[in-house]
């Protein structure tokens, strides 16, 4: 069986309801990608997430909401720690987030770890901007060197850059370790209008052309409602999204696509017709509240 396995940071999500309250759940953006790819994918696809965690009652309480998701726990528990919290608001469909995540111990999920459990060749295993930008310096030095050696038995590592400038420490540090990261995937997720305002990307087939040149054998620029851009070392080709009439959330669009983009090139389906099926559930999410929409 083929395993996807998500390496970052899940967090509780308080979500407007659009009655003036909110409503508790689990998210983060590797861990949103996991979410889609389990319920998009048959049962010969299993779906990890491997993370640290509190011993606490919200702590339980997202490994309960992984395992009823079909969401295997990797977990490595800290004693006395905690997850997570963030909360959306939301204006015209565009949102913001506040966060409350310093004593998180997902920011320890790399401090011990020295190999990527149950792993083979044809495996992926995703991490993100994020997951980086929450390490100390140390962590993400070694979950970047736990990522070149899982390379070398075969496991495919996808990276999508989700870059937030908040959470580093300076924009240097931020492009250096973003870059770093790009030199050890084999499979580039960017979105386009980050990397033009952080690496000065003149349009989207830079974007792609960089990371590229990093080493990526493929790459997928998102580009919001504009093509999205695939580049392999032999070719260059765009799919063009489909028009969405009414945008209620943005939370998790490109979340979405990265896990029906994987789950479609797990299954067989060419780089192409991968991204399509990303950009139909893209679609589909940011028509609806929250970070997690039933599919």
């Amino acid at each position: 069986m083929t395993r996807i396995l998500g390496i970052g940071e899940c967090m509780i999500e308080m979500a407007p309801t659009g009655e003036g309250t909110f409503a508790m759940g689990f998210a983060g953006d590797t861990f949103n990608t996991c979410w889609y790819a389990r319920r998009l994918a048959g049962p010969e696809l299993r779906v990890g997430y491997l993370t640290a965690v509190g011993d606490d009652d919200p702590s339980r309480r997202m490994e309960e909401f992984m395992r009823d998701a079909g969401v295997e726990p990797e977990f490595t528990v800290r004693p006395g720690g905690s997850v997570g919290l963030y909360m959306i608001s939301l204006k015209d469909g565009e949102r913001s987030f506040s966060y409350w995540r310093s004593t998180s111990a997902a920011r320890t999920l790399a401090d011990d770890l020295e190999v990527l459990p149950d792993m083979t060749d044809g495996d992926v295993a995703l991490v993100s901007g994020i997951t980086l930008a929450i390490l100390p310096e140390a962590g993400r030095t070694r979950l970047l060197e736990v990522l070149h050696d899982a390379r070398k038995r075969g496991v495919r590592v996808a990276f999508d850059p989700n870059i937030r400038p908040k959470l580093w420490e300076s924009t240097e540090t931020m492009r250096r370790w973003v870059m770093a990261a790009a030199r050890v995937c084999d499979i580039a997720l960017p979105s386009h209008e980050d990397e033009a305002t952080h690496f000065g990307d003149a349009d989207a087939s830079a974007t792609a052309d960089r990371y590229a040149g990093a080493g990526a054998g493929l790459v997928v620029v998102k580009d919001g409602a504009d093509p999205v851009v695939i580049r392999t070392p032999d070719s260059r080709e765009t799919i063009t999204p489909a028009r969405v009439t009414e945008v209620v959330d943005t939370t998790a669009a490109g979340d979405a696509f990265n896990g029906a983009f994987l789950v479609a090139l797990l299954e067989g389906a060419e780089a192409a017709q991968a991204a399509k099926a990303g950009c139909a559930l893209s679609a589909r999410v940011i028509a609806a509240r929250g970070a997690l929409v039933p599919v």
